[in-house]
């Protein structure tokens, strides 16, 4: 008997180790095939093996799902829409008709971005900023209950608290009307408040859905990969957009407890379009419903004069449409850059964007808030500023309460503005929606924003990097190494 249960566990084990063995070979031939920094494939190869069958089982989970071919997968057999209710578009050579002359190497930078993300460039267009939940929650309150015939929203959190409410009120008042409204909220999202705002929605009657849900067995290797889109369209011809989650925090007058600053944007004119289409991908995507015909594409009006375009970026098809125009924005920059994000991790790519344009005498301005709400990424992003100020650019770090706007412009000129951050999260992992924007009235107006931020903001030097004590350094330089999983 004892015998027969010693050759039972040695087979067993011998089972076990095999499997190990096998796991570890289809994990680190993947990582060596499809890993684009050899860095990050010598590192999971070498975890893969250091750690029999958890290795390979967390880097199935957490590195193959943050490539663009698990999303891809997901979304390989539905049609991209494209509305044919716009007819005029500017081309890049036709640029100049609507900027002073002092922008002509825009130009290049229109070039670029066409070829990246294959959407036109469309005149027309008025955007108009809203500084946190106190401006933009009202706006976007009142242009839910205008709407006559439909309304899309698109959000990444979306609380059960004093406004996530007042949003389903009016949602669900809408809906009682007659207007077809559609939610759509990123499963992680909704848990950032319990209960969630799930039952709410639920009882005003506003049909709604969560964007790859957490536990769902088909999709839990894509668990990672989530919107983090910010869309409200009212009518297909009033669109709301930027960094503003649902929730009360946004509203600094109501004195909320965790307050949190943001800017976001009411926008009017033929991108609104654009707008409607991402919406109407996701939603296809999440529920199977097509959603087409002139009540959710009418045909566009003139509101304005801003040349936009929509920068839809995801770790689909849209993989890395973000970075690239990042990219090509730092190339032509001739005078000023000023970036204001919440989360700095830029890559290795990034990081030497900013540094070449500084060095070729182009301000570069980073403003970053002094005190974050997640402080393992604060950390992770102390230990990369030397990396750009040993070059010239300019850091500098705001006042609380936390700022979570999201904006970039460059040369008083073009304007980038939307839901993503800069970090890999934002630039790989995340499916985020950006517009860009060429106006001098609205980029100047956006720099006097900045600017304001600015003079009240700290300025960090190379000294003061280099004066942190040595647990700090450590601390830092340990948060570091999470930086492709922030």
């Amino acid at each position: 008997m004892g015998t027969s249960w010693s050759l039972a566990r040695e087979a067993g084990q011998w089972t076990v180790g095999g499997l190990g063995v096998l796991l570890a070979i289809l994990a680190s031939g993947h990582a060596v095939l499809y890993k684009r920094d050899s860095r990050s494939a010598i590192a999971w190869v070498g975890f893969v093996w250091l750690i029999p069958l958890l290795g390979p089982v967390l880097y199935f989970m957490f590195a193959v799902n943050r490539v663009r071919r698990r999303a891809s997968l997901l979304r390989s057999n539905l049609e991209r829409y494209r509305s044919h209710s716009i007819k005029e578009e500017c081309s890049p050579e036709d640029l100049h008709r609507h900027l002073p002359g002092h922008t002509g190497h825009l130009q290049m930078l229109a070039r670029v971005v066409s070829k990246v993300v294959e959407r036109p460039l469309l005149p027309g267009n008025r955007l108009e900023p809203l500084v946190n939940g106190d401006q933009a929650f009202p706006a976007m309150l009142e242009a839910i209950n205008q709407a006559r015939h439909t309304v899309s929203l698109q959000t990444y959190i979306f609380d059960r608290d004093e406004i996530g409410l007042a949003f389903s009120r009016a949602l669900g008042d809408a809906a009682r009307r007659g207007v077809e409204v559609r939610v759509l909220i990123d499963a992680a999202g909704t848990r950032y408040s319990w209960p969630t705002i799930l039952h709410a929605l639920r009882q005003e009657g506003v049909r709604y859905a969560r964007f790859l849900p957490l536990f769902s067995l088909g999709r839990l290797l894509a668990m990672n990969l989530r919107t983090h889109r910010k869309l409200l369209v009212a009518d297909g011809v009033l669109g709301f957009t930027g960094g503003l989650n649902i929730r009360v925090g946004h509203c600094l007058q109501k004195n909320p407890r965790s307050p949190v600053q943001d800017l976001h944007f009411r926008v009017q004119g033929p991108v609104v379009t654009q707008m409607q289409e991402a919406f109407a991908d996701d939603w296809l995507f999440s529920t199977g419903e097509s959603l087409r015909g002139d009540q959710w594409f009418p045909k566009p009006g003139v509101a304005g004069d801003v040349l936009a375009r929509a920068v839809i970026d995801g770790p689909d098809e849209d993989f890395e449409k973000l970075r690239w125009t990042l990219l090509g924005a730092l190339s032509i920059a001739r005078h000023s850059v000023q970036i204001t994000t919440p989360y700095f991790l830029p890559d290795r790519a990034v990081v030497s964007a900013l540094n070449v344009a500084a060095m070729r005498g182009v301000r570069v301005d980073i403003l970053l808030p002094s005190r974050s709400n997640l402080p393992f990424v604060h950390w992770a992003s102390e230990a990369m500023w030397w990396q750009v100020l040993e070059h010239g650019c300019n850091l500098w770090l705001t006042p609380p309460p936390f700022d979570h706007s999201k904006l970039m412009i460059v040369d008083g000129s073009w304007v980038l503005l939307g839901s993503a951050n800069w970090d890999s999260r934002s630039l790989r992992l995340n499916f985020e929606f950006n517009l860009e924007c060429y106006d001098v009235h609205l980029a100047q107006r956006l720099g006097q924003l900045i600017e304001a931020k600015r003079e009240h903001a700290r300025p960090v030097t190379l000294a003061d990097v280099d004066a942190r004590s040595l647990p700090v350094r450590l601390r830092d330089g340990l948060a570091r190494l999470a930086t492709p999983y922030l």
